[in-house]
């Protein structure tokens, strides 16, 4: 359900089926991005607008967006474009929901990782709604294949997600190809100087909605340890001894370093999973999938492949090295402290970082605390694995194969407790299943020699 505000939805000016689909929904208030920026979203005006991950920020865009679909014509009326496949997927996915109110609207995907060729069919067909990657949705344009002479409205979503990872190009590619007349909308975390100088190429007079992620001490515990450069690694695996977080999220600067903190906290028996660039997209959904389900505790990312991670709860945020932007270190502590629960942020600095303090702590409007190393109890003992194991399934959405299907053949004829079977992901020609540890064998087992909706598949362990 949508974070309260003291803003209802049904002050807005939308149409009476979607104000009922957004109560089915469980959308009854406002989030602050979404009081900010609506208004002038169904306005038609233009809006800049800062709001981190889980803000939501989806139905601030959204629900503007799907009032202006004309579902009679077959142009693609909208272009959301996402940094990351995985948001893109999140994307989509709500917006399917908010959709439902628009009757034979259609949306579609248009991502790297997945094959051309169906993409390429799809279009042919005519989509109202695109949601993509620059990369891929600039190929689609390049070809022929997507037209955007129709359309009414382009989302850049974490745009300065967008020009970290190299897409300024075929971003500007890609407007060059839509409509002078458009209502142009921008979200992005952070507000550098290269998102000023987009906004005033591609807005015309934008609205500026601006949502400051604070974060209240009482609910994210934040300390700073400094160290030496060659105590960074003993002091990270101090901070997990003596906190002994169950679930946490490791930042690093780099691919290189996040392999090394990877392979540091494997060799002492925390489980671990990196995420970096260099990952192919079927290993970023495996490693995904395991995280989000509980089959691996921690995370080990840089913060351009952490951005539109779908994390619920998480207990722990560590900074192995601090940030040089104090936007980003807010965003990254963002992570910790949901939904009504305690966070913890951790952070490390060498004496040589200590000028980045100054930032952060303006940032807050707090001090850092600092601390050192020799504070922590260290239990060398201190193991930390996942509670569930997942199990990767040669059949997805494509098939026709739903949650439903898995949970009810597994707890049907594989014997297995419905308190055994965790998280289900379905994607297009794979799906991943959670399940207890303790019963991983067992599950195996019926999918080896059983059926799921009649038809045999093949089943492997991740984790």
């Amino acid at each position: 359900m949508t974070r309260a505000t003291d803003d209802g939805f049904g002050s807005l000016a939308v149409s009476p089926a979607q104000r009922s689909n957004l109560e089915r929904l469980g959308y009854l208030s406002m989030t602050p991005i979404q009081a900010a920026s609506l208004p002038a979203v169904l306005a038609g005006k233009d809006v800049i607008a800062k709001a981190k991950t889980g803000s939501g920020k989806t139905a601030a865009f959204g629900i503007g967006l799907l009032e202006r679909i004309n579902p009679r014509s077959l142009a693609t009326q909208a272009l959301v474009l996402c940094p990351t496949r995985e948001l893109a997927d999140q994307v989509t996915g709500e917006l399917r929901r908010l959709a439902r109110a628009v009757p034979n609207c259609k949306l579609l995907s248009l991502v790297g990782g997945k094959p051309f060729g169906p993409q390429k069919g799809s279009l042919a067909h005519g989509a109202h709604v695109v949601v993509g990657t620059p990369g891929r949705v600039l190929d689609h344009l390049q070809k022929g294949n997507l037209k955007l002479d129709g359309l009414r409205m382009l989302v850049l979503d974490e745009a300065d997600r967008m020009l970290a990872m190299g897409f300024a190009d075929a971003m500007d590619a890609i407007i060059a190809e839509t409509p002078k007349k458009r209502q142009t909308l921008l979200f992005s975390a952070t507000y550098p100087d290269a998102i000023a100088a987009i906004s005033r190429k591609i807005q015309k007079a934008p609205v500026s909605a601006t949502v400051e992620a604070v974060h209240r001490p009482q609910v994210i515990e934040q300390l700073f340890y400094q160290v030496r450069t060659q105590e960074r690694n003993a002091a990270l695996l101090a901070l997990f001894q003596h906190y002994r977080p169950t679930s946490a999220l490791v930042f690093c600067h780099t691919r290189k370093q996040c392999t090394a903190v990877n392979e540091l906290l494997k060799e002492h028996r925390i489980e671990s999973l990196a995420i970096h660039g260099d990952l192919e997209q079927r290993e970023r959904d495996e490693v995904l999938a395991q995280f989000a389900n509980n089959s691996c505790p921690v995370l080990v990312a840089t913060d351009v492949a952490a951005r539109g991670l779908d994390i619920k709860l998480l207990e722990a945020v560590f900074n192995y090295e601090l940030p040089r932007d104090p936007e980003v270190y807010v965003h990254r502590i963002g992570r910790t402290g949901r939904a009504g629960e305690k966070g913890l942020a951790l952070s490390l600095f060498t004496e040589a970082e200590q000028r980045r303090l100054a930032p952060i702590e303006g940032q807050l409007g707090t001090p850092c605390l600092r601390d050192t190393p020799a504070s922590l109890d260290r239990d060398s003992s201190f193991r930390l694995a996942g509670k569930m194991a997942t199990l990767e399934l040669n059949a997805g959405r494509k098939q026709k194969l739903r949650p439903g299907d898995l949970l009810g053949a597994l707890t049907g004829e594989a014997g297995l407790a419905g308190d055994d079977i965790g998280r289900i992901d379905i994607l297009d020609t794979r799906s991943f299943v959670a399940v207890d540890r303790s019963v991983a064998k067992q599950a195996l087992r019926f999918l080896a020699e059983g059926k799921v909706k009649g038809r045999s598949l093949r089943a492997r362990r991740l984790r």
